[in-house]
């Protein structure tokens, strides 16, 4: 077993599987000479609407972009206030700072690494505008109280789906919603690991808002309503055609994807669920299905590290997601603001460990795996 390798991702894997389908269309894009704005982004954008049931899907170069542009929409003013979980990767943060806003950091639930509404209440000040929650590693924030919080106080609600394409919420009455379509504007990834990548960078933003939706597109294009009319100042974020036709492939298999791995998932929580003495495995809501974009434990008394080298010592990869907390990071730590303790935000990144999650990975892999991890702590 010692001699298969296992990935943390395996990106060549998933392409040979649906190999002929990606070569026609990055082939026919390529003999077409439409580079830029072919009608595969146009295609793309409309499947990517019918999947989410978004009523405007905006593409462009990448998820940092359309934080920034999401951001740049809102008419927010240098020094107005954008609440974003400090427990994060930095992109969220960084697209405020970048326009002269103020990141105001809140903490996170521990078991499922987002935030919620009453972290959310307690960074709230008189200057919050914008509240930009992320669902991380596939698992949906608890958004109904969240909407009505923002609803209540005024403030527009951006979420970061860069990681949670396709997971469904459950609201109180029965109804659900694509994770994505719930805020004023939703952000998207579509780097190569994500649940939904290419080949590439990529990204989109989903909003149901007519007017945000026109300036969304008008931002990500120079700020043109017409070409060469250019009535705001924006910027230059497009989707490259080879990209999108790349994505229109793999969204037809999104839901296959996000089933093997929710099926990798359940067998790792089976098979681990007895070392609960040592490691704490990722909680599933009971309001948000869980796509698994990360199968992320938390490992207790202070053992991540050697887990994580002991892991390595047998060729398993794994990685820390994240090892340090946003409000404790050099280029934030003067800028941003905190209200509260950030106690689950300090204390996760010396315990959070995701081990390989990918569709392709097989129960043979998953089993090496976990005997290793038994072996460890037994």
């Amino acid at each position: 077993m010692n001699a298969i390798k296992i990935q943390q991702v395996d990106l060549t894997g998933q392409y040979q599987a649906i190999q002929q389908e990606i070569d026609e269309n990055i082939l026919r894009v390529v003999r077409s000479g439409r580079y830029i704005n072919g009608m595969d982004v146009s295609d793309f954008a409309l499947h990517l609407s019918q999947y989410t049931g978004a009523k405007h899907v905006i593409p462009c170069a990448n998820g940092t972009d359309a934080l920034q542009i999401a951001l740049m929409s809102l008419d927010i003013q240098p020094g107005d206030e954008v609440i974003v979980p400090s427990f994060n990767y930095i992109a969220s943060a960084e697209a405020v700072a970048l326009l002269g806003f103020t990141p105001v950091m809140a903490d996170v639930d521990p078991f499922t690494f987002n935030t919620d509404v009453k972290k959310i209440e307690s960074a709230i000040s008189t200057q919050t505008r914008v509240v930009i929650v992320v669902h991380l590693f596939g698992q949906i924030c608890d958004m109904e109280p969240i909407l009505q919080l923002c609803r209540n106080k005024g403030i527009y609600l951006i979420e970061d789906n860069a990681q949670s394409i396709g997971a469904v919420y459950s609201f109180s009455d029965g109804s659900k919603r694509q994770s994505g379509t719930m805020g004023d504007i939703s952000t998207l990834s579509f780097f190569p690991t994500k649940n939904l990548g290419c080949f590439g960078d990529g990204g989109a933003m989903l909003t149901n808002d007519d007017e945000l939706a026109k300036k969304l597109s008008m931002i990500a294009s120079h700020g043109q309503s017409e070409r060469y009319k250019h009535d705001i100042i924006g910027c230059n974020s497009r989707l490259d055609t080879l990209q999108a036709a790349v994505l229109n492939v793999k969204l037809r298999y999104l839901d296959n994807y996000i089933l093997s791995r929710q099926q990798a998932a359940a067998y790792y929580s089976e098979n681990l669920r007895a070392l609960s003495e040592y490691i704490i495995l990722p909680e599933i809501s009971p309001y948000s299905t869980h796509v698994y974009n990360q199968y992320t434990i938390r490992v207790k008394n202070r053992q991540r590290d050697e887990l994580k080298f002991f892991l390595s010592q047998h060729n398993i990869p794994s990685m820390i997601y994240y090892p340090l907390a946003l409000h404790q990071q050099g280029a934030l730590k003067d800028i941003s603001r905190t209200r509260v303790d950030m106690t689950y935000s300090e204390q996760l990144p010396g315990e959070v460990l995701s081990l390989p999650m990918h569709t392709e990975l097989t129960p043979e892999h998953q089993n090496f795996i976990i005997s290793v991890i038994n072996k460890f702590f037994t």
